[in-house]
């Protein structure tokens, strides 16, 4: 059993009695159809009215774009050259939705899926694979794109989040933060922690779940009888429930949030319905505990297709504008193998870079150790004179 998205329309899944602060409520907000029909919604229309047939055609090509960086990172991992991969496929419409809707001055703080969040955001291609090749504890600077590294641990990007949104409202500017999450994070407590200090002093954070169904191997049916978007009401927060196969309704509902975050709001939880077609990372095998059905139910749902569709009702899925964003993704992957294969391998002293800001005498001695047992195997190069922990 998963939710029901992409009957058409704004759909309203479970029975829902609870009342709703702000949006839609936890009905589904839908602007784009399964077969790329353009529907009407009253109050969510009006927020994405800008995007022209131009701007449509470039969130096509994230979405492709996107799409085939995953596939190309899969590939690498099956072919020895990244020790681990997160897939995201199923998942482009809500990474894409969201992340085009930020400005510049916006921070984002990512879980370890949110890859088509960091190409949108301009992380360089090498530098998101990095840490899946093992050569760095991160894999960029965060403050070059305003964008935290990856976050391995489940749900602990909340509070970070939260503190620095709490620093944004101190600071007196008008930019927000939004932080990603999946469905099975809602269980873990620093996100319920993160939302009680979010609420509590109104702070310009955006919550982004992506509700792809299932945390690793237990569908969220299990963990919540309930939508997820009830979450937030319950903690005071005003909470959106959104296609998020649809490009168009996540960019609405993200715009929606972020307008609220910048006029001083406070923080709103959006619950974006989506799927994870793939494994949750490339070490797990999900025919082991999902049906064949259900996947097969939502590649109907597809976020590129009915995007596609869209584009072809309206006349602009010409040969020549298929021929560009595929020539666009076949570039941008060669670009990725390339830099990923062509990654020198790290040293040995530089497990002891990057862990402290300023020296510290209990790691230069730990350093110091490995050295001369470096050392000790006759073949030093490099071992002593590396800076290490500076």
């Amino acid at each position: 059993m998963t939710d029901d998205a992409g009957q058409g329309g704004t759909t309203a899944g479970r029975d829902n009695k609870t009342g709703h602060q702000g949006g839609a409520g936890h009905n589904l907000v839908q602007l784009i159809t399964p077969a790329g029909e353009r529907v009407s919604h009253p109050e969510y229309d009006p927020w994405v009215r800008d995007v022209s047939d131009e701007q449509l055609c470039s969130l096509y090509e994230d979405l492709v774009v996107v799409r085939r960086i995953d596939q190309e990172a899969t590939a690498l991992q099956r072919q020895g050259e990244l020790g681990l991969w997160p897939p995201l496929l199923g998942q482009e419409a809500s990474q894409v939705g969201s992340v085009r809707s930020l400005r510049d001055d916006d921070f984002i703080f990512p879980s370890y899926r949110e890859n088509g969040v960091a190409y949108c955001r301009g992380v360089d291609l090498t530098d998101i694979l990095r840490v899946w090749r093992g050569n760095a504890s991160g894999g960029w600077d965060p403050y070059t794109v305003n964008m935290a590294i990856p976050q391995i641990v489940i749900g602990a990007q909340t509070l970070h989040a939260t503190g620095y949104a709490m620093g944004i409202q101190n600071d007196g500017a008008d930019s927000a933060a939004i932080v990603y999450f999946g469905d099975g994070a809602t269980s873990k407590g620093d996100v319920n922690e993160a939302m009680v200090f979010a609420a509590s002093y109104q702070v310009p954070l955006v919550f982004f779940c992506q509700n792809n169904h299932w945390a690793i191997s237990e569908p969220v049916r299990l963990q919540s009888h309930t939508h997820l978007a009830e979450r937030g009401t319950g903690f005071g927060m005003p909470s959106m429930r959104v296609d998020g196969n649809d490009v168009l309704a996540v960019m609405a509902a993200t715009r929606v949030a972020l307008d609220r975050a910048r006029r001083g709001g406070g923080p709103t939880f959006i619950e974006a319905v989506t799927y994870r077609m793939g494994p949750h990372t490339t070490a797990d095998d999900p025919t082991r505990y999902r049906d064949a059905n259900e996947l097969e139910d939502w590649a109907a749902k597809d976020p590129i297709g009915r995007v596609h569709a869209l584009l072809d009702r309206k006349g602009l899925f010409t040969e020549e504008f298929e021929s560009s964003v595929r020539t666009k993704a076949d570039s941008v992957a060669r670009e990725l193998r390339a830099g990923c294969v062509g990654m020198p391998d790290p040293e040995p002293l530089d497990v002891f870079k990057h862990v402290y800001s300023a020296p510290n005498s209990w790691l230069d001695r730990q350093q110091d150790h490995y050295s001369r047992y470096l050392a000790s195997f006759g073949d030093p190069a490099g071992a002593i004179t590396e800076e290490g922990a500076r």
